[in-house]
This record gives C-alpha cells, sequence and structure tokens, in this order.
C-alpha cells in the first residue's frame, strides 16, 4: 500500500475510532475501570450497555490502547485510558463528548453542504451557536467544561512565559468560568481583575473566582462586547474568541477594547496562529470545526492578525509561543 492510500484508509479508520472513543466517553467506561478490571457483562450492567454491542467496542479501544485483555471476556484500563477518567487532573472525556454532542456531529457530517454555499449548515439548522447553547443546558454544560478543559493546555504556560504588568487590572474578554483569570491573578498576586461575559455566563463565574479565594481581587460584570466593554484595564485579555468571527466583527470588537482601555494598555489575544507553508498544524484541524459550527469563524496566520489589529488602531507587537497549538499575540495602541 502506498503513503497515499495509508493516509487516506487511515482517515477512514479515524472516525470509526472517534465514534469508539465517544462511546467510552458517554458510557463512562474509563470510571467504572477505575478500580481494577471487569468482565464484558459486569461493565455493561454498570455502564448500561448491550454486552455484544459493548465487546466490539472495547476490541476497538484495545487495539487504540486505550484498555487493554485482561483475562477471558475481562478488560483492564490502560494508563493511556485514564485520561478519559472524570476525576484525571487533565481529562479529555468532557471535549470528547463536545465533539461528539448531536449537533457538532451533524456540523461535521455536513461539512461538504457547507463548503457547497459557504454558510455553515450547523447555524441553519440550529442558530448561532451561542444561542443554541444558551437554550440547550445540557449542551451548554458540556461545552463550558470542553472550553474549560481545551484551556487548561495552555493557560498554565500563560501565566508562567507572558511578563504581566504586576499591578495591572486585567479584564477577561468573554473569559467564561474564569480559570484563565483565576491562574492569572494566583501567578500575579498584587494584580487585579475583571471578568466580562453574557448574563448567563457569568454565575458560573462568580463561583469560581469565590472557590479560588479570589473574590477581593476580582470582579464579574455581564454584557455583549459588541455594545462594548469595561473600561478602565491596563490589560484585556481575548482567549479563543476572535476566531468564532468574521474580519468585520473582530474589529467591532477590538475596536470596542481599544476605546476601554487605559493610556498604555495592551491587547492580548490567546489563539491559534496558522503557519504559512503546508505542515501539520492544529489549527488547520480546528479551522475545519470553525468552518463547520459558524457563518464566519476561522482561524488566521500572524498577518492576518495584524491586519485587523490596523484596522482597530492597534499594532502587533509579539507573539509567543504556548504549546498545545496555542499562541499569544500581544498588541499595543499605534
Amino acid at each position: 500500500m502506498s503513503q497515499s492510500d495509508e493516509l487516506l484508509w487511515g482517515a477512514l479508520g479515524d472516525i470509526s475510532r472517534f465514534a469508539a472513543l465517544l462511546t467510552m466517553a458517554e458510557l463512562g467506561l474509563a470510571d467504572h475501570l477505575a478500580h481494577g478490571p471487569l468482565d464484558t457483562s459486569e461493565l455493561a450492567v454498570r455502564a448500561g450497555a448491550h454486552a455484544p454491542a459493548l465487546r466490539r467496542v472495547l476490541r476497538e479501544l484495545a487495539s487504540m490502547g486505550l484498555v487493554r485483555t485482561a483475562g477471558p471476556d475481562a478488560y483492564d484500563l490502560t494508563e493511556k485510558g485514564t485520561a478519559l477518567r472524570s476525576d484525571a487532573p487533565d481529562s479529555v472525556r468532557s471535549s470528547i463528548r463536545m465533539l461528539g454532542e448531536e449537533s457538532f456531529w451533524y456540523a461535521m457530517g455536513m461539512l461538504p453542504a457547507t463548503v457547497r454555499d459557504g454558510s455553515s449548515a450547523f447555524v441553519k439548522r440550529y442558530g448561532h451557536v451561542y444561542d443554541h447553547l444558551a437554550k440547550n443546558p445540557a449542551s451548554s454544560r458540556l461545552f463550558n467544561d470542553y472550553m474549560t478543559a481545551r484551556a487548561a493546555a495552555f493557560t498554565e504556560g500563560l501565566a508562567k512565559r507572558y511578563d504581566f504588568p504586576p499591578t495591572a487590572t486585567m479584564v477577561d474578554v468573554a473569559g467564561g468560568k474564569g480559570h484563565i483569570l483565576a491562574t492569572v491573578l494566583h501567578a500575579n498576586p498584587q494584580m487585579r481583575g475583571i471578568l466580562f461575559d453574557l448574563e448567563h455566563v457569568v454565575g458560573h463565574a462568580t463561583r469560581t473566582l469565590e472557590a479560588e479565594g479570589l473574590a477581593e481581587r476580582s470582579e464579574v460584570v455581564s454584557g455583549d462586547f459588541f455594545a462594548g466593554v469595561p473600561a478602565g484595564g491596563e490589560v484585556y485579555l481575548l482567549a479563543s474568541i476572535l476566531h468564532n468571527w468574521d474580519d468585520e466583527d473582530c474589529v467591532k470588537i477590538l475596536r470596542n477594547v481599544r476605546k476601554a482601555m487605559n493610556p498604555g494598555g495592551r491587547v492580548l489575544i490567546l489563539e491559534t496562529v496558522l503557519p504559512d507553508d503546508d505542515r501539520p498544524h492544529l489549527g488547520k484541524d480546528i479551522d475545519m470545526r470553525m468552518l463547520a459550527i459558524f457563518d464566519g469563524g476561522t482561524e488566521r496566520s500572524r498577518d492576518e492578525y495584524a491586519a485587523l489589529l490596523s484596522q482597530a488602531d492597534l499594532a502587533l507587537t509579539d507573539v509567543v509561543e504556548l504549546g498545545s497549538g496555542a499562541s499569544l499575540i500581544e498588541a499595543r495602541p499605534r
């Protein structure tokens, strides 16, 4: 088999492997196997599954190295498979469940239709993703957990690798549950923070910041970043925000930030920055999801971010690689 054949057949197999992975996440198989091996019948009872069907999925999962045979018709969890446990420090269970959620699964399957006419099939069926999530609490919880898990991969790098002004106020624009803001404030004990997000989101952030002992150093404000953002910050963080919007909307958001910031302030944009060559990159994979789920959402290159910033009277001053496919783009007033 040629290398091109291996690539194509491998891609065809990926959807089957992901379906098995999704089944493992949805049924909580890693949690059930956390304390030792189980035979398939017992595991099926605990997971609420059909034993013969489960047996076939376990065979696929074993070939992926997530479980291993532990006796006649029995399976054990491998070290690799522990990442699917709900209580694992770097658990990916919620991320897998989010990508396999019915509406998101539909979006990826309908990518050819999206590419044909340039409009997201997801948006046509479900509306804008954030409106859809607001109407579906279960999906919203999955999405918030997914974003928290995704952010965990690069949040520590942000706190360690970027030199924050020691007494600055940072405004975390559309900051979600507040985990990024909490990490930055813990690493910079003289800083203060403002978390800004939609009204149905900010309650989660309030609970996070209180639980982290940061209530006295932080404030939670609700609103719409297209109307404006809280004024008076020295640092404005936009983490995984701009890739959701087309260029025109991105410029509106950035202009509102530029208008609100204190003199000498800076904007930090935490996104994937696409390479200019043909090498594989996580951002190219994510860009397929952005294409499928959003009308206008896209990953961008350094030059494309520089052009957006310029239209908002901001200049790109640095790009810091944070690992896990993420980069921190710094911009300051022109």
